[in-house]
């Protein structure tokens, strides 16, 4: 599976949990799988976008 093909299933699975939630007392589990998804969907977008530059210049070291 490619990264552009998990970004879009990651984004039907979030959109179905989202409607599962219900509007009070959201088990923990839920909570959880709502955030790993969420987290893993954001770092396969950063990737994304970082294997899609064009720029050449190095990175910059972090003080």
């Amino acid at each position: 599976m490619t990264a552009e093909q998990r970004i879009r299933e990651l984004e039907r699975r979030l959109e179905d949990l989202r409607a599962r939630l219900p509007k009070h007392s959201v088990p923990a589990a839920m909570i959880l799988e709502l955030e790993a998804m969420e987290e893993e969907l954001a770092a396969l977008r950063a990737q994304s976008e970082g294997n899609s530059s064009t720029s050449s210049s190095p990175a910059q070291p972090r003080e």
